[in-house]
C-alpha cells in the first residue's frame, strides 16, 4: 500500500494514478487517512460480483453518468438496468410530468420523421 498527502496529491495527481495502478494509494491530511485510491483498470477489483453494478448505480444516482453509460458500466441490458435502478428505489428517468410529456412529443415527432 502507497501513501500520498492531500498537497502532493494537488499538486501532481498523475503521479497518484501512476502509483494507484501498482497499488492502492492512501490518501491523507495531516498525517490521517482521508481517502483511498484505487485503480478502476484493475480487472480483479472491478470484476468482483456487483461491484460494476455498484459503481455504475452510484454514479448514475449522482448524475454522474447518463442511463446508458450506467448501463454499459454495469454490464447490463437498458431494460435490466432500468429495472434493478427502480427496484432500488431510484427513479430511472427523472423530471417532472411535464417534461416527460414535452419529451415524448418530441420522441413522437422524431419517429414520425424516422418512419
Amino acid at each position: 500500500m502507497k501513501s500520498v498527502s492531500v498537497r502532493e496529491l494537488k499538486d501532481n495527481p498523475s503521479t497518484a494514478l501512476k502509483m494507484a495502478q501498482e497499488d492502492v494509494v492512501v490518501v491523507t491530511s495531516r498525517h490521517h487517512p482521508e481517502a483511498v485510491l484505487v485503480h478502476l483498470d484493475d480487472e480483479k477489483l472491478l470484476d468482483q460480483p456487483g461491484v460494476r453494478t455498484a459503481l455504475a448505480v452510484s454514479l448514475f444516482k449522482d448524475d454522474s453518468l447518463s442511463l446508458g453509460h450506467a448501463a454499459r458500466l454495469a454490464g447490463m441490458a437498458l431494460a435490466d438496468f432500468m429495472r434493478h435502478v427502480s427496484r432500488l428505489g431510484i427513479p430511472a428517468i427523472k423530471g417532472n410530468a411535464a417534461s416527460l410529456r414535452e419529451d415524448m412529443k418530441d420522441l413522437d415527432a422524431w419517429l414520425a420523421r424516422s418512419a
